[in-house]
């Protein structure tokens, strides 16, 4: 492989498959202190591990995670499924979770662009919100930019409401209807986003690919 390669353009010499591009938006405010976020913890590993299992998936899929708990943090940033490792999560603060969506749709933004600079196809990026409860800081601008990226569908936005989430907030920021959690069910919510990005990066690029419906009676999500 040419080692004059420009900075960052490696990885897709190595690997010019298209990307499917994926942001974990997640609460770690103090109120996710606990079991719940044990649970996200042990989820976010079976996340990884489930996908790890799909060949084309490995080379496809790329996995980035925001946290926002007293603060916003980029607690990982884009990396293959082999490369990604679920960050160690702390729950501190309040819930900035505005200044967080906004971090995402930059984040998936300046992604896209990287992509289109080194000729590397791409699917429609997926940013995936957690949290359970409201945000303390201005959420309405982060509302106008879900609303225009999934207009333009720049992104596909999700919204996953845990135990005294806000869901009247959520409904607003979400174009799609936000969905509840049941329980704890972390792990079988992380097993259906693995089993949706794989058949995602199975597909053509402008392909709809039908989702499974969380909310069946034996689902992870209610709304």
């Amino acid at each position: 492989m040419p080692n004059n390669l420009p900075f960052g353009a490696v990885e897709f010499a190595a690997n010019p498959e298209p990307r499917c591009p994926c942001v974990l938006v997640l609460d770690t405010s103090a109120s996710m202190a606990g079991t719940r976020l044990q649970e996200l913890q042990r989820g976010l590993q079976q996340f990884r591990d489930e996908l790890g299992t799909d060949p084309l998936a490995r080379k496809r899929v790329e996995l980035a995670i925001i946290t926002f708990g007293g603060s916003t943090k980029l607690a990982t940033d884009f990396a293959a499924v082999e490369h990604f490792e679920p960050p160690r999560l702390q729950a501190d603060g309040l819930t900035p979770m505005g200044a967080a969506v906004h971090m995402a749709l930059d984040l998936v933004r300046a992604r896209k662009q990287v992509y289109r600079d080194n000729g590397v196809a791409y699917y429609r990026p997926w940013v995936f919100l957690l949290t359970d409860g409201e945000p303390n800081d201005d959420w309405h601008p982060a509302c106008v930019a879900v609303h225009e990226t999934e207009t333009s569908k720049q992104a596909a936005f999700f919204a996953v409401g845990v135990g005294e989430a806000n869901f009247d907030v959520l409904r607003q920021i979400s174009v799609r209807e936000p969905l509840q959690l049941r329980g704890l069910m972390f792990r079988e919510m992380f097993q259906w986003l693995s089993n949706s990005l794989k058949s995602v990066s199975h597909s053509g690029i402008s392909d709809e690919v039908p989702l499974q419906n969380p909310t069946n009676p034996e689902g992870w999500a209610k709304i």
